[in-house]
C-alpha cells in the first residue's frame, strides 16, 4: 500500500482551507485519511502552516511520499532536513548530536527571516496608512479653503450691495 502525505481541501468556494493528511494513495483527495497532522491556510500573508512536525518525521521514515506541495511545507518548516541529517546519521556520515546543531541553526536563521518578513509587511501596512491619512487631510484642507473662499466671497458680496442700495434711494431724493 503506497501512502502519501498530502493536502485535503476543506472551507467554501474561494475560501480554501486545507487538512495535511496521511492518506493512501488510492483513496480520493477529500476521501478517507489514515491520519490528520496539520492544517494549511493559504490566504494569510504568509502562509499559516500548522503541523505537528514530530508525527510527519515519523512518516517521512515510514515511507511516505509527500505531494509536491507539501514537500515544500515540509522544507519550509525543516522537516525534510531533519530526515536528511537523520539519514546521514543512520549511515554515519555525521553523529546525533552534530544533526541536533545544525538543525537547531537552520531553524533559528529560518525564524528570524519569517519574523524580518513578518515585520516588513505590518510596517508596509502602517505605512501605507499613514499615506492614505495624509492625502485625506490634503482633501479636507482643500474642501474648508474652498469652504472658506466661498464664505469669504458671500459676505462681501451682500456688503457691497447694501453700499449701492443706499446710493440708489439717496438719488431719488435729488431728483
Amino acid at each position: 500500500m503506497a501512502v502519501k502525505i498530502r493536502l485535503a481541501r476543506r472551507g467554501r468556494k474561494k475560501l480554501a482551507r486545507f487538512d495535511v493528511v496521511v492518506a493512501d494513495a488510492r483513496a480520493p483527495r477529500d476521501g478517507r485519511f489514515i491520519q490528520k497532522i496539520g492544517t494549511y491556510n493559504p490566504l494569510t500573508n504568509p502562509a499559516t502552516i500548522e503541523l505537528n512536525e514530530e508525527l510527519a518525521f515519523d512518516w517521512l521514515m515510514k515511507g511516505a511520499q509527500p505531494s509536491d506541495t507539501v514537500k515544500a511545507m515540509l522544507s519550509y518548516r525543516g522537516v525534510m532536513l531533519k530526515r536528511h541529517l537523520q539519514v546521514g546519521v543512520i549511515k554515519g556520515a555525521l553523529t546525533q548530536e552534530q544533526a541536533d546543531q545544525k538543525l537547531a541553526d537552520w531553524k533559528k536563521a529560518k525564524e528570524a527571516k519569517i519574523q524580518g518578513k513578518v515585520d516588513n509587511l505590518s510596517k508596509a501596512k502602517q505605512d501605507a496608512a499613514k499615506a492614505r491619512k495624509e492625502a485625506e487631510a490634503k482633501v479636507r484642507e482643500a474642501r474648508a479653503e474652498a469652504i472658506r473662499k466661498k464664505a469669504e466671497a458671500a459676505a462681501a458680496a451682500p456688503a457691497e450691495a447694501a453700499p449701492a442700495e443706499g446710493k440708489a434711494p439717496a438719488a431719488e431724493e435729488q431728483a
